[in-house]
């Protein structure tokens, strides 16, 4: 997606619906997204490590071939064997999927890690394969990981084991995201990065966010947070209103991309679109 005011591309991420895919109400969710003219759309495995890889690969399949938007399929490893790994991988790629995001994923508890430990373990068997491959990166670093130059360095390794490009976690930090770039650039790293921005709804999803991946809250986000939590609807005006600051001062100072973590609302990814084109 170009904006009025730049060629910076525009992403978002869906998830697969919890309980039984409903593929009515996802190419209704679809229908919205796809107006927005996409520059491609990333499917999750589900959070806490219990992905369902048939859900992300039926979703990324339709929007690849029914909507031709570029898709990228999730795919975790801790929790899989090769084996695992290339089915997955082989049906990726009978669905016509180009892209895959290469991920650690989260240890499900009583399973013990086999072949893999990390996400650059994954990318060279999808590079095999001939997908494109992204691969995360922390801004404010990852949660397990005690210093920010061993970060910096765990995302060199993935870079020189053949990602393709990154998608940053979400921040609220202009600030910080600027000093992480800074520090890449110094590691040699020239993938493209693209940053993820989510736009707050509640308190408790924020809070949720927060426990999961360390991201800090800015005062501005904290005063926000005070004065419309009991106002659902005002809180997500709020909420749309900074990320759309966050997003437009992103593209003024160049950053390579712009992945939005759209919680599967088309609408709210619409306000934002709307407000960076007004700017």
């Amino acid at each position: 997606m170009n904006t009025n005011n730049s060629k910076c591309p525009i992403s978002f991420e869906i998830f697969p619906p919890k309980g039984e895919l409903d593929i009515t109400g996802f190419r209704n969710m679809m229908d919205g997204f796809s107006k927005l003219d996409p520059e491609f759309i990333s499917v999750t495995y589900s959070a806490g490590g219990g992905g369902n890889s048939h859900k992300t690969i039926d979703l990324a399949s339709i929007i690849q071939n029914e909507y031709n938007i570029p898709s990228i399929a999730h795919l975790t490893c801790i929790n899989s064997n090769k084996q695992e790994v290339d089915s997955v991988i082989d049906s990726i790629a009978e669905n016509g999927i180009k892209s895959v995001l290469a991920l650690r994923g989260d240890i499900v508890e009583g399973k013990t890690p086999t072949d893999f430990k990390f996400a650059k373990e994954l990318i060279p068997l999808l590079k095999e394969r001939g997908l494109n491959v992204g691969a995360a990166c922390y801004p404010e670093g990852h949660v397990t990981c005690e210093n920010l130059s061993d970060d910096i360095r765990y995302l060199k390794e993935k870079e020189d084991a053949g990602a393709d490009f990154f998608l940053s976690q979400l921040f609220f930090d202009n600030y910080s995201y600027y000093k992480f770039l800074e520090r890449a650039e110094k590691q040699n790293i020239s993938k493209p990065i693209h940053a993820g921005i989510m736009p707050i709804s509640s308190k408790s999803q924020i809070m949720r966010m927060i426990f999961m991946c360390g991201a800090s809250l800015p005062r501005d986000i904290i005063l926000i947070l005070n004065k419309y939590e009991n106002n659902p609807e005002d809180l997500r005006k709020a909420g749309i209103e900074y990320a759309s600051k966050q997003i437009i001062d992103l593209m003024k100072n160049g950053v390579d991309g712009i992945h939005i973590y759209s919680m599967n609302k088309p609408e709210n990814a619409a306000e934002i679109i709307e407000n960076i084109k007004k700017a």
